[in-house]
């Protein structure tokens, strides 16, 4: 018999989420606050009795925002279809099959993540430099997939892990090849990890700053949050419009949250269960 919860876990979940969103809502409240508002004694104040759209009106009129985000829509969409593909077969590979070497392999995939992106970005950025590829779309693509790709191999190796062996067995006995199992036997089994895995790496493109800064200077290729970066000018900053940016930036990654937050879910406890 389940216990109900009680008020106390209810108080604590709100105070949490209030915690969480709090920076979110703060961003919200200063984009929709006049430029008096911002500095002074009504700079803390968590409402404004005079609203105002300028901020928003000034992101996309007096920056090429559109731009920006354009860009980070390519990059991140390109480099999620990109690294799930790869993963998808390293995952099986490593989840399924019996060779030599796979803790081994595994290993070197999680020692990739350890490695902080100020330690690979000089080496990175030359290479690419001497290849002609900054200032492009593939020169972020490429770097960005050093610290994506791991994180998908990861994650989706312990999704096949939980696929049961008898249905590859069965494939086998049926006379399906090891890759017409692969594509009609695990992988449709696996397409809540494959998801949430598509999920994760798309937000982490969206939101990559350090390599989108060094690598493309070129206000044509530049990122959302490279080109939020460069709102600031010579002798001011443009809080109202950073705040008004950082809102619009964030609603599409909410609404795709909410959108498929079953998905996302359904994903995370895949085999968190054992039958």
């Amino acid at each position: 018999m389940q216990k109900k919860a009680g008020p106390w876990f209810y108080l604590f979940l709100t105070v949490f989420v209030l915690v969480v969103m709090f920076p979110f809502l703060w961003m919200a409240i200063s984009s929709v606050k006049p430029l008096t508002e911002l500095f002074g004694d009504k700079a803390f104040t968590p409402y404004t009795q005079n609203p105002t759209f300028d901020s928003y009106l000034s992101v996309f009129q007096d920056y090429p925002f559109l731009r920006y985000m354009w860009n980070s829509f390519v990059v991140a969409s390109i480099t999620t279809v990109y690294t799930v593909f790869v993963a998808s077969f390293a995952a099986y590979a490593i989840a399924r099959l019996n060779f030599r070497g796979k803790t081994i392999i595994l290993g070197l995939v999680l020692s990739v993540t350890m490695f902080p992106q100020i330690a690979t970005i000089a080496p990175i950025y030359i290479v690419l430099k001497n290849i002609g590829l900054t200032n492009s779309y593939l020169g972020l693509i490429i770097p960005y997939t050093t610290f994506t790709l791991p994180l998908s191999i990861w994650l989706l190796v312990t999704f096949f892990r939980k696929i049961p062996f008898d249905l590859e067995e069965a494939a086998k006995i049926d006379g399906a090849t090891m890759m017409q199992t692969y594509w009609k036997v695990i992988l449709p089994l696996a397409l809540p990890g494959l998801f949430t895995t598509a999920i994760l790496v798309f937000i982490a493109a969206w939101n990559e700053f350090l390599f989108s800064l060094t690598i493309n200077t070129d206000d044509k290729y530049k990122t959302v949050p490279t080109g939020i970066a460069m709102f600031q000018g010579q002798y001011t900053i443009p809080w109202g419009e950073i705040a008004a940016a950082t809102v619009v930036v964030t609603i599409p990654l909410v609404v795709m949250v909410l959108l498929f937050q079953r998905r996302i879910v359904s994903g995370l406890t895949s085999g968190s269960v054992k039958e």
